[in-house]
Order: C-alpha cells, then structure tokens, then sequence
C-alpha cells in the first residue's frame, strides 16, 4: 500500500474554470483583445500562468504586450479566484479518509505559488502536508522536481507514492519521477488524451479514486 498521494490542483482537486476564464477575460478585454469561452480557456491551462496568458492573447501578440496581460490577470484573480471556484464532489471527503487512513498528502502544481497556497488553505485547510507552486526556484511540471521535492518534504520515496492529476503533463511528471499515476476524467483534458500517455490507472469518480490508491 502507498505511504503518500499528491494531486495536481486546478481540474483535480479544484474546479476553477470559470474564475481563471473570468480572469483573463478581464485581462484581455483592458488590452482590447477578444474573450474566450470556458470550452477554449479549458485547453488553454495546465502549463502554468505564462503559458495560459500566451495562449489566450491574439497570435502574434509580442512578449511585452504578453506582460502587460499578465500583470492586469494576477491581481484580478487573486481577488476573484474563489468566486465559483469549488471541490469537484467527493475530493474532501477523500482527503479526510486518505488523511484518517495514515497517507501523507500534498499538491504539486504550476498554478503560481501565491495562488496555489491561498486556495489549498480555504478549501484544505490542514488536510495537506504539503503544496507547492509554480516559482522561480525550480522547474515545472513535466519535470519532476516538485514532485520529488514533495516526496522529500513528506519522508516518503517515489516507490511508495501515487501522483493524481487531470492532463497529459500531469501523467509525464509521474512517469518522470518514476512515480505510479492515477489519472482523473473529471477534469480539463478527455480520457482518450489521458490514455495516450499511459497512466497507471484512469478514475472518474473520487470512490474510484480511493479503492484505487488504497489497494
């Protein structure tokens, strides 16, 4: 049996489509660029927040313009990102059983640290040993190293461990921590796109979720 799972945040633990899709909404609407839907911002995440800016301004749009986005984003979600942002059903009750059952918990994500800290604070409270976000002293995920970084912090190794997450980066991020990963349907990325990168197991309810990492 396992000794630690860590998650992914945003599509894993946390539905926060609509306040990151409000975000850079706002953001790109005070640059005079066109808005997206939900649908678009969906494909749109999971690489961290430079990436998301990027790929939601126009084609062509320079790294300075990219900036200015993203300085009008950061502050606008930090105030709003917990508008209609909530637990995918079942993920506290999860949480409490893995926590009750002895495992170490935590989060690896490339949300920016502030963002991932301020979240897993409200929504977890002391259910988590440990999270990590996106910053400038290691790389993200697909590397592994706040995954391993977060095996460390917790004492457990990664034969010992299972990484839960919701996109293709998330699975590429266990397989190179050498890490068994269970891959969840509920979020941003389909399951035949989970498939194609072999997870460990692909789950779509959090019950599932649980007899599997408990095995």
């Amino acid at each position: 049996m396992a000794k630690a799972v860590i998650f992914d945040l945003d599509g894993t633990l946390l539905n926060s489509l609509g306040d990151l899709t409000g975000a850079v909404n706002h953001a790109l609407t005070v640059q005079g660029f066109p808005t997206h839907t939900e649908a678009e911002v969906r494909t749109y995440v999971g690489d961290g927040v430079r990436q998301l800016i990027a790929r939601s301004c126009p084609p062509g749009t320079d790294e300075a313009t990219q900036e200015a986005v993203l300085a009008t984003y950061l502050p606008h979600y930090a105030a709003h990102n917990r508008d209609k942002t909530t637990p995918y059903p079942g993920v506290v009750a999860l949480l409490g059983d893995l926590k009750a059952a002895g495992y170490r918990l935590g989060v690896v994500s490339n949300k920016h640290n502030a963002g991932v800290q301020t979240l897993c604070a409200h929504f977890f409270g002391d259910l988590l040993d440990v999270t990590v976000g996106a910053d400038d002293t290691r790389p993200r995920k697909p590397a592994p190293d706040g995954l391993l970084y977060a095996l460390q912090a917790v004492g457990v190794t990664a034969n010992d461990a299972w990484f839960v997450g919701d996109s293709a980066v998330d699975v590429r991020t266990a397989h190179a921590a050498g890490v068994r990963c269970a891959a969840v349907t509920w979020g941003f990325q389909d399951a035949d796109r989970l498939l194609a990168e072999h997870p460990a197991v692909l789950v779509s309810t959090a019950e599932e979720l649980k007899a599997e990492v408990m095995r």
